[in-house]
């Protein structure tokens, strides 16, 4: 076992974990920055700090300035991009202040900041910077709970035009959720067909189920694309039959979402929910229904309570799945259908804030967790009340 252990250690498990430790690391600023984060220990955040404050400021960004002279590196320009997460207006306040303050001037530091930026007045920008004093810190957990701390560090809700994490969080478990029953009012009866049908038609019923794994997911999410389009099948099909007298707008919202993932999911419903039923001792409910019991209550007393802990499984891997979908929301939804991934993308490979895709895929990563947690009580609940 120890060269498949270390396989996974190696190629799986270090990598995520190395990506998930930069939702609560802080590199980019105290390197820039060392003296003024020692000058602000200690500092209450109530109003803009003394001159050794500005002092230290001014002495950190012509050092930082030399160094990105010489190695070309661009030491400013990450931390101001840090910062600017914290406090829009930091991505040019600080190479700006770094450019002016570069030559030597007669006066304070404090003088001559406040003469650049009347910013630098404020508690606000200063609270940014010891904010991401390191090594390590919560703003980006918090700022994935639309939370943030102020200039004294106490936490409060954040503006309400950036309070918009909540609100993709239950949207991402709502349209999960939707996916999921989806698949399962579609996959019961499915699995049931199956495991009662006559042996020889089994294969092909399992070979329909299995046929979307043939086909790459992309591959499926742009088929969806063509049939559902205002000039696609589904338009042109219904205009034909002289049902809609224009194009109906079926791609670019929820249920066009909604559709893509429950075709490219509902092979994991099924699956499970079958393995349960063929395992059902199918005499029971034939002797239900020698005793008089009607089919219905037969369904209800006996054979879905047998098949629970394949629709358990089936469930839960719908929904985890679901969880975790970006292509499908991406090219059949609108602004108002995109999920969690979507945004851990936009912010790995737009504004390349890996701190804020990292803390992202905690969240996604915590709910995954909770409901994991929540199925394995309900599984040993089930199991305490069976025994």
């Amino acid at each position: 076992m120890a060269p498949l252990l270390l396989f996974l250690l190696a190629v799986f498990v270090l990598p995520i974990g190395a990506f998930l430790l930069r939702a609560v690391g802080e590199p980019d600023v105290p390197p820039v920055l060392p003296r003024t984060l020692a000058a602000l220990d200690g500092w209450d955040g109530k109003a803009a700090p003394g001159e050794a404050a500005f002092a230290a400021l001014v002495e950190d960004l012509r050092a930082a300035r030399e160094r990105d002279r010489a190695n070309g590196e661009g030491e400013v320009a990450r931390a101001a991009a840090r910062l600017n997460n914290d406090w829009p207006g930091f991505r040019s306040l600080l190479p700006m202040t770094a450019r002016r303050v570069a030559p030597p001037f007669e006066g304070g530091a404090r003088e001559k900041l406040l003469d650049l930026a009347e910013e630098w007045g404020t508690p606000t920008p200063w609270a940014a910077i010891r904010r991401a004093a390191g090594p390590v810190s919560d703003f980006h957990l918090l700022a994935v709970l639309d939370l943030k701390r102020d200039s004294t560090g106490s936490i409060g809700a954040a503006p309400p035009e950036q309070a918009i994490f909540r609100g993709i969080l239950w949207r991402t478990l709502w349209i999960g959720a939707l996916a999921t029953l989806a698949c399962l009012a579609i996959g019961y009866p499915l699995a049931w067909l199956i495991a009662t049908a006559p042996p020889r038609a089994v294969p092909w019923l399992l070979a329909g189920v299995l046929l979307p794994f043939w086909t790459s997911l992309i591959v499926r999410t742009a088929a969806w694309t063509v049939l559902l389009q205002r000039e696609g099948v589904v338009n042109a099909a219904l205009q034909a039959l002289q049902l809609t007298a224009g194009p109906l707008p079926l791609l670019f919202n929820r249920g066009a979402v909604l559709l893509g993932m429950v075709h490219i999911l509902l092979p994991f419903m099924v699956l499970p929910i079958y393995a349960s039923l063929r395992a059902l001792d199918w005499r029971l409910p034939r002797a239900a229904l020698s005793l008089g019991a009607s089919p219905w209550r037969t369904f209800l007393r006996i054979s879905l309570p047998l098949s629970l802990p394949g629709v358990g499984a089936g469930c839960l891997l719908v929904f985890i799945q679901a969880l975790g979908f970006y292509v499908t929301p991406a090219l059949l939804g609108g602004a108002n259908d995109q999920m969690i991934p979507y945004f851990v993308a936009f912010y790995a490979t737009r504004t390349v804030n890996w701190g804020m895709a990292a803390a992202l895929s905690l969240l996604l990563l915590a709910a995954v967790a909770v409901v994991v947690g929540i199925y394995g009580r309900l599984v040993g609940f089930s199991r305490m009340r069976t025994a």
